[in-house]
C-alpha cells in the first residue's frame, strides 16, 4: 500500500465529491476522481488505487455493475470498496455486499463515520498487501529452496557416480590411481588399448594338498591372512590388480597409468612380498600349514582394457606376457622370484640374481631363458660414475652387499 494511501472518489456528484475530497485531505490522502462508472472503472484499472469510494446511482454503468467488474478480475489485486449512496434499504445493503463491497455509509454521509471507515479498511488493505508480499517473499524463497535442492540433487547424485565409479576402480586399482582417475571424471583410459607391462604371479606353494586336508575354516583363514598381507603391498606400490583367484595373485605395472621403472618396482614388491609372506609361513608352520610362495615376473606387450557385462566389470589383460608370467609362476620353487630376460634386463644394474636356465613352458612354442632374483638395491644407480649410491639392499646373499660397494 502507498504511504500516503490513494483513495478514488467516484460520484456524479460534484457536491459529493467536494464534501468526500475536504474531509479526506485533512487527512493527508491523496485523492483522484471519477465522475461515472466508466471513468471509475477505468480509472481503478489504471490507477489501482489502496481505496474506491463508490456512489451507486452513476450514469454510463452503476456502482454495483463497477463493484461486480472489478472483483471478479483476477488480475487486479486486492481493492477495498466502500459503496457511497443515498440507497438506506438494507436489501440494497446486502446487494452491494453480495456484489464485493466491503463496507456500506449512507448519505448524507456523517465524517466522522468517513474517516473512521476509511480508516479501518485502509488497515485491512495494509494487512492484506503484508500478507501478499510475505506470500511473495515465502514463493520466492521456495523456489530457490526448489533450485538448490535440485542442484543438491544433481550433486548427490554426481557424487554417488563418482563414489560408484571409485567403488568399480578400487577392484582393480591402488586407492591412489582409483583416485586420480576419478577427481579427473576420465574413464577412457580402462577403454581396450595396448601397452607393454610387467605382469607379477604369484601363488603359495603346497596349496593345494593343504586345501585338501584342513578343514574350510582354516583354508579361509589363511586366505585371509594372506591377501590382506598382499594387498596392502599391492597398494603400496601402486600396481594393477587382475584378480585374487585362491592363492593366485595376478597384478601388473605400468597401465592404466603409466609409471617410469615398472619391472624394478614388480621385482621390489615381489621380494617384500616373499619377505612378508615368509613371516606368515611361520605362523602356519606352528599350526602344521606347510605353505611356501613363488613369483614369476614377465615384460611385455598385452591388451588391456575394461571386460565384462553392466554391473559387473574387471579390467583385464590379455597377451603372451600374461601366460609367461604365469608359467614362471608356476616353475618357481618355495621363496624363488623367477624372471625373464626382459625384466633382467631392466634391474640387472640394481639386482642380486642369477641365470636360471632355459625353460621349456607349457603353451610357449620355445625355450624361455629365466633368471632368479635373490635381493634389490633400494636406490638407483649413479649412471654418470659407473657406481652404485648405496649399498642397501632388500636382501642379500652371504658376502654380495661388500661387492655393491665396488664399480660395475
Amino acid at each position: 500500500m502507498r504511504k500516503p494511501p490513494l483513495i478514488l472518489i467516484a460520484d456524479d456528484s460534484e457536491t459529493n465529491r467536494d464534501i468526500l475530497a475536504r474531509r479526506l485531505e485533512a487527512h493527508g490522502y491523496d485523492l483522484i476522481m471519477a465522475v461515472d462508472g466508466e471513468e471509475a472503472l477505468a480509472c481503478a484499472r489504471e490507477k489501482l488505487p489502496d481505496l474506491i469510494l463508490l456512489d451507486i446511482m452513476m450514469p454510463k454503468m452503476d456502482g454495483l455493475a463497477v463493484c461486480r467488474h472489478l472483483k471478479t478480475d483476477k488480475t487486479l489485486p486486492f481493492i477495498p470498496i466502500i459503496l457511497v449512496t443515498a440507497r438506506a434499504d438494507s436489501k440494497d445493503i446486502v446487494m452491494g455486499l453480495e456484489m464485493g463491497a466491503d463496507e456500506y455509509l449512507t448519505k448524507p454521509v456523517d465524517q466522522s463515520a468517513l474517516v473512521a471507515r476509511v480508516r479501518s479498511i485502509l488497515r485491512i488493505k495494509e494487512l492484506h498487501d503484508a500478507v501478499q508480499d510475505q506470500t511473495k517473499e515465502l514463493a520466492n524463497q521456495a523456489e530457490e529452496l526448489a533450485q538448490w535442492n535440485r542442484g543438491l540433487e544433481q550433486r548427490v547424485a554426481d557424487q554417488l557416480q563418482q563414489i560408484e565409479g571409485m567403488s568399480r576402480l578400487r577392484r582393480f586399482l591402488s586407492p591412489q590411481v582409483a583416485e586420480l582417475i576419478t577427481s579427473s571424471a576420465d574413464e577412457k583410459v580402462l577403454e581396450s588399448h595396448r601397452r607393454e607391462i610387467t605382469v607379477v604371479f604369484c601363488e603359495l606353494r603346497g596349496f593345494t594338498s593343504f586345501a585338501e586336508t584342513a578343514e574350510p575354516e582354516e583354508v579361509v583363514g589363511v586366505l585371509r591372512e594372506y591377501h590382506e598381507t598382499l594387498g596392502k603391498l599391492i597398494y603400496k606400490y601402486e600396481a594393477t590388480l587382475e584378480r585374487f583367484a585362491g592363492d593366485g595373485v595376478m597384478v601388473w605395472f605400468n597401465d592404466p597409468l603409466p609409471c617410469p621403472d615398472p619391472s624394478l618396482r614388480a621385482v621390489r614388491m615381489a621380494i617384500e612380498m616373499r619377505s612378508s609372506v615368509s613371516e606368515l609361513a611361520g605362523k602356519w608352520r606352528k599350526h602344521d600349514y606347510d605353505l611356501g610362495f613363488g613369483v614369476g615376473i614377465a615384460q611385455g606387450y598385452a591388451t588391456l582394457g575394461r571386460i565384462g557385462f553392466e554391473g559387473r566389470f574387471d579390467y583385464a589383460a590379455v597377451g603372451t606376457v600374461v601366460n609367461l608370467a604365469a608359467r614362471l609362476c608356476a616353475e618357481a620353487a618355495d621363496g624363488q622370484i623367477l624372471v625373464d630376460r626382459k625384466v633382467q634386463a631392466a634391474i640387472e644394474d640394481l639386482a642380486v640374481s642369477e641365470p636360471a636356465g632355459q625353460l621349456n613352458l607349457k603353451g610357449l612354442h620355445r625355450p624361455i631363458a629365466t633368471f632368479t632374483v635373490s635381493a634389490i638395491d633400494q636406490c638407483e644407480p649413479d649412471r654418470a660414475s659407473g657406481t652404485r649410491k648405496t649399498a642397501s639392499t632388500a636382501e642379500t646373499s652371504s658376502g654380495k652387499a661388500d661387492a655393491e660397494e665396488q664399480p660395475s
